[in-house]
């Protein structure tokens, strides 16, 4: 049974600015901001949570099914997502918006300024799960990404009330949601993914500790840019992951996508938790080491190479079987 991936479907602007943006910002004037940056360039790519999960998890072999809404702009996009291994079948096509537009500037620091148009993905809401695992046999694991809050929902609570397995991943939405929400999108989850700002954002709105929050959950992962990745279960000892060391980061948007698919490619080969998490590291260092989210390439040799050189040549042995080739 596939891994079904529902989150948002988007094409990205993403600029570069050679300065800082903290130092654009004027002492006392917090309340009356008016910023312009000149950059350095624009470069448009695929993007959305929900597509470029999907694409990592084409990459590894996995054809996941990816569900969401979208714009009649989608053509050349389905095809590419299709190529790649992904089952597309499932996605919703809009007949009066635009596919999702993300729009960000990142700074010599690497912090990010972005905007997000929802277009098409306002009628993901509509989408039912049950024609899916019908259509495909059965589900194995629903990720439920970020995406229109309608659908967030209701892809959770189908979850729930027909026994699927899912993968919570509130993410961006998360700075907008309240206690209420969040606490149904995550309770039962068999996985939860967070950035370490979103693991205390969701403490504080929820009104959970971590010991509650791991009482509700399978799983929480918790990735924190250079300091690696956490990994958390009620009654264990928590698992630390580095982060494996970049040759030439470029971009980070999309790493986070990136390290969530391989680290639900790990899990879905059987690969323990350490090793998943590992497996999702690399993943993650390869997306962000390109310009777009779905750029990257996973070439079998030289991402084994890598692999061994940061978790140890048995550790490679241990995935080789599993990559596509």
């Amino acid at each position: 049974m596939p891994v079904v991936v529902t989150g948002s479907i988007a094409t990205d602007h993403l600029m570069t600015f050679p300065g800082k943006f903290v130092e654009q910002f004027v002492e006392g004037q917090m309340e009356n901001v008016s910023l312009s940056f000149l950059v350095d360039d624009l470069v448009q790519h695929r993007g959305g949570a929900g597509a470029n999960m999907a694409y990592g998890l084409g990459l590894l072999g996995l054809g996941p099914v990816l569900v969401g809404a979208v714009g009649s702009d989608f053509a050349e996009y389905d095809a590419w997502l299709t190529r790649h291994g992904v089952d597309t079948r499932s996605v919703h096509w809009s007949e009066l918006k635009h596919t999702a537009r993300f729009v960000c500037t990142t700074d010599a620091a690497n912090n990010q300024i972005a905007s997000f148009y929802s277009g098409a993905m306002s009628e993901a809401g509509t989408i039912e799960l049950a024609p899916v695992a019908d259509r495909v046999g059965g589900l194995d694991l629903v990720v439920v990404g970020p995406n229109d809050p309608k659908a967030m929902v209701r892809h959770t609570q189908e979850c729930r009330q027909r026994g699927y397995r899912f993968a919570a991943d509130p993410s961006q939405q998360l700075a907008w949601a309240d206690g209420d929400m969040i606490r149904d999108l995550v309770d039962g989850a068999d996985l939860l993914f967070t950035n370490e700002y979103e693991s205390h954002l969701l403490q504080q709105k929820t009104g959970w500790d971590e010991v509650e929050v791991l009482a509700r959950v399978g799983t929480w992962i918790t990735t924190r840019a250079a300091d690696g990745v956490l990994v958390r279960q009620a009654d264990a000892e928590q698992i630390s992951v580095i982060a494996v060391p970049e040759t030439k980061p470029v971009e980070p948007t999309g790493g986070g996508d990136a390290l969530r698919a391989g680290f639900i490619a790990g899990r879905t080969w059987g690969l323990g938790l350490e090793r998943a998490t590992q497996l999702g590291s690399a993943v993650a260092t390869a997306a962000v080491e390109v310009i777009g989210t779905q750029e990257y390439d996973l070439p079998e040799e030289s991402f084994l190479a890598r692999f061994a050189e940061a978790f140890g040549a048995d550790a490679a042995d241990e995935i080789a079987p599993h990559l596509p080739g």
